[in-house]
């Protein structure tokens, strides 16, 4: 089973207005509301792949509860921890020529919602996936990624991690089975720019030093770099066409990484698999389906 941590779970409400003025009321043209967030991202891509998983984090209030109805209809198993105070955040997404986020804080995380979810991690069986991705929110230590792996090193299981700065940094030395920085996210990690697949390799290569397994970057249009455990870099440009939403690009070609090497644990399948899905979640409104991204991997033979 892959288990999906979202910290900070979100609604996304996604706006388009036509021509968005400040100080006018503004009316939108399409509107549309979606269960985020990271983590839950990657739950929602990874059930359209046909591989069921568990979302676990943290809910509150009424946009809580509106979260976790949105992912059950969509047949995904949750796990959440309620908690006390606050609602779960609401994600103003704003389309008016080029696009404007506005995101909530999310409700404060206490000890005792902490050690809930301990609990639920030691339900995690040998072979299990755990999938760490997103923000931290208010109340929780900054320490919380290298925790978690900490608590759940004696395990035999896959950890995941998409975060950035201090929070993926910290989690190395645990030996995590993939990490999944952007090319910006990379560079700041060292204080440098990556404009090339050549420098994403190579820095991924630094990652792999501090301990990571295998280091997935994503590049936007560029495609993107793997470099695997067993040194190999395999780097290919992006499947073809028009992006029209980057929110859950990258989250998506996590969920597609992982739904490609549960076919064989064959690297250069989860890469092709995660490309594709990436790019198709870019191309599209909503994130990939299974039919959007099985036709990216025919269209441009990205298994070759």
């Amino acid at each position: 089973m892959i288990y999906t941590v979202t910290f900070n779970p979100s609604l996304d409400y996604c706006i388009t207005v036509a021509q968005f003025e400040t100080g006018k009321v503004n009316r939108t043209t399409k509107e549309a509301v979606y269960p985020g967030g990271k983590g839950i991202n990657v739950s929602i891509v990874l059930k359209n792949l046909g591989i069921e998983n568990t979302a676990l984090g943290f809910l509150a209030g009424f946009t809580g509860q509106e979260i976790e109805r949105c992912l059950k209809q969509k047949g995904i198993y949750t796990d959440f921890i309620s908690t006390v105070q606050g609602m779960s955040r609401i994600n103003v997404k704003l389309r008016s020529g080029e696009e404007t986020e506005i995101n909530g804080k999310g409700p404060r995380i206490g000890k005792t919602e902490i050690e809930l979810l301990y609990r639920k991690l030691n339900a995690l069986k040998d072979g299990d996936t755990l999938v760490l991705a997103g923000s931290i929110p208010a109340g929780m230590p900054d320490s919380m990624y290298r925790d978690i792996l900490k608590y759940v090193k004696e395990k035999k299981i896959f950890t995941v991690v998409d975060a950035t700065k201090e929070l993926l940094w910290n989690v190395l030395e645990y030996h995590p089975f993939l990490i999944k920085p952007n090319h910006h996210e990379l560079g700041e990690l060292f204080g440098v720019e990556i404009k090339t697949k050549e420098d994403a390799i190579a820095y991924a290569g630094k990652l792999q030093d501090a301990g990571a397994r295998n280091v997935l970057v994503s590049m936007g249009a560029q495609g993107a770099a793997l470099l695997t455990e067993n040194g190999d870099a395999i780097c290919k440009k992006a499947p073809g066409g028009t992006v029209v939403n980057s929110v859950g690009a990258g989250d998506s070609m996590v969920a597609g990484f992982l739904a490609g090497y549960q076919k064989n644990a064959d690297y250069k399948e989860a890469f092709a698999y995660g490309l594709c899905a990436g790019s198709a979640s870019a191309c599209s409104m909503e994130l990939a389906t299974r039919d959007e991204v099985e036709a990216l991997l025919k269209e441009n033979q990205c298994m070759k």
